[in-house]
């Protein structure tokens, strides 16, 4: 019974392709808690998957020179909102590092979510879901959520014309128009960059 087990557990994650970060819920239907947690550690044990955290692993992307790559925090915050279609997005200076408004990987990478607070230490990065109103979430997936906590983190009195122009070139046509359909999502001065972005 535990072999067959692990062997679906095996098959789904394969199913999934590299780079999939999961929890142990997302087996659930395939048999008990226990045999699960067993299979999966037979599993990492026999380097078919890695282990994150505590209750979080993922079949990592392979690199030829590198070996397993590090998993993508992304997809590291989908798994820990769970099984459940909660929403996620990415906040504060992380948000701005992927918009390259900033160098800097922070050390804590923070998402807002419509699901339960929760942090999770994946190596020497912690990795927080913060819960957070409806209308922090309502742009949530969308370019504009993105841009909204990105300013929000840089703060009203640190927009220059380096953040403008750096902004321009990054978005595209339909992301400024994203922008312009989701203002009423954005606080008055966000909004009063969102216009300044068309250009």
């Amino acid at each position: 019974m535990m072999q067959t087990i692990e062997k679906r557990i095996l098959n789904r994650v394969i199913d999934k392709k590299r780079g999939w970060v999961f929890t142990p819920s997302y087996f659930l239907d395939l048999g008990k808690r226990d045999a699960i947690d067993q299979g999966l550690g037979r599993m990492v044990r026999a380097g078919a998957i890695r282990r994150l955290a505590r209750g979080l692993y993922d079949y990592p992307e392979k690199h030829p020179t590198l070996g397993d790559l590090p998993a993508n925090y992304e997809r590291i915050a989908q798994a820990l909102a769970g099984r459940d279609n909660l929403k996620i997005q990415p906040s504060g200076a992380y948000a701005a590092n992927l918009l390259g408004l900033t160098e800097q990987v922070p050390a804590k990478i923070v998402f807002l979510t419509d699901g339960a607070n929760r942090i999770v230490q994946v190596k020497n990065q912690q990795i927080v879901l913060k819960r957070t109103t409806p209308k922090n979430m309502a742009t949530a997936g969308n370019i504009s959520g993105l841009v909204i906590q990105a300013l929000r983190y840089l703060g009203k009195n640190h927009i220059d014309e380096k953040v403008i122009g750096i902004l321009k070139k990054r978005l595209t046509g339909e992301n400024k128009r994203q922008l312009m359909r989701d203002l009423r999502y954005a606080p008055a001065w966000i909004g009063s960059i969102f216009k300044q972005l068309q250009g």
